[in-house]
């Protein structure tokens, strides 16, 4: 037990100097460690102005090619639905527990929703909306960590290359939306007037 108080007692002491050292400088400067933290800001602040000034706006009704592409896939999935329950297709029914329940029609309000949302979704990237593309990687994050827990437990190869492609799909989309989503919050720039 005395070995664990010494211990304790030693870090503390460790701590305390460490600490102290920190706080203040024989001179009165400024710790160094606050100038290095202020230095790095000042570096990453720079960074990201560079980032900034390099982003050309969108001109009036242009959209970038990402989100056109998401928001054609959006629609598609919202017709497949519509479709899908107009041709009767069944689908497989699980009860909140986990355990298959047997086939049959998705529920109607199961389809309003997804067709809603798709739709919405597709019309506001359509539209090149700033909410819309949030929610779309919203959306292409949940399929990433659904796909890479269907990974583990793929039971062939023609399984584990189909979804190892959706989640290389999927990221490749995530990646190439954030660079069109700060194109499309940036506002325009204003010319100044002579």
């Amino acid at each position: 037990m005395a070995s664990r108080e010494r211990k304790r007692a030693d870090r503390r002491k460790r701590k305390g100097r460490a600490t102290g050292r920190q706080t203040a400088e024989p001179n009165g400067s400024p710790p160094r460690e606050q100038d290095r933290s202020a230095a790095m800001a000042a570096r990453s602040e720079a960074r990201n102005q560079a980032a900034r000034d390099a982003l050309e706006p969108l001109a009036p009704g242009a959209r970038p090619t990402v989100v056109t592409v998401g928001a054609v896939i959006s629609a598609l999935i919202a017709l497949s639905a519509v479709i899908g329950y107009a041709a009767g297709i069944e689908v497989t029914k699980f009860g909140s527990d986990g355990i298959k329940q047997g086939e049959g029609q998705a529920p109607i309000l199961s389809v309003v929703a997804a067709v809603g949302l798709m739709g919405t979704m597709a019309w506001g990237m359509w539209k090149a909306r700033y909410w819309a593309v949030l929610g779309f990687q919203a959306l292409l994050v949940i399929v990433l960590v659904a796909a890479t827990l269907g990974l583990v437990q793929a039971t062939s190869w023609t399984q584990a290359v189909g979804t190892t492609v959706l989640i290389v799909g999927a990221a490749a989309m995530f990646y190439f939306m954030i660079k069109a989503m700060a194109r499309i919050q940036m506002p325009e720039r204003r010319v100044p007037k002579d």
